[in-house]
């Protein structure tokens, strides 16, 4: 069985910091990307970040270069989101989400993020 299942999220201030894991199983972790996604009330999910194991290239949205740093650990199969100086506009929920070979996705539950101005 497929499993994503994020933690992490929680309240925290304008400025402070949180980080989000995401742990993986059920999938070959290496042969696929792994990303964060994040939806805010009333908007669409984007794209925050992700990492390719494939040519170890990682990806991250405009809105959060130089504050977020995504990071795996692959014996453990899981990827982490590290957000520093978090904005109220930060606030979402992120999603983890698992691109592989012949458009397979997976997706976990997500984990609300909440930062207060």
């Amino acid at each position: 069985e497929v499993q994503l299942v994020e933690s992490g999220g929680g309240l925290v201030q304008a400025g402070g910091s949180l980080r989000l894991s995401c742990a993986t199983s059920g999938f070959s972790f290496d042969d696929y990307a792994i990303g964060w996604f994040r939806q805010a009330p009333g908007k669409e999910r984007e794209g925050v970040s992700s990492i390719n194991f494939s040519d170890g290239s990682t990806y991250y949205a405009d809105s959060v270069k130089g504050r977020f740093t995504i990071s795996s650990d692959n014996v453990k199969k899981s990827v982490y989101l590290q957000m520093n100086s978090l904005k109220p506009e930060d606030t979402a929920v992120y999603y983890c989400n698992a691109a592989g070979p012949y458009g397979i996705t997976y997706w976990g539950k997500g984990t609300l993020v909440t930062v207060s101005s």
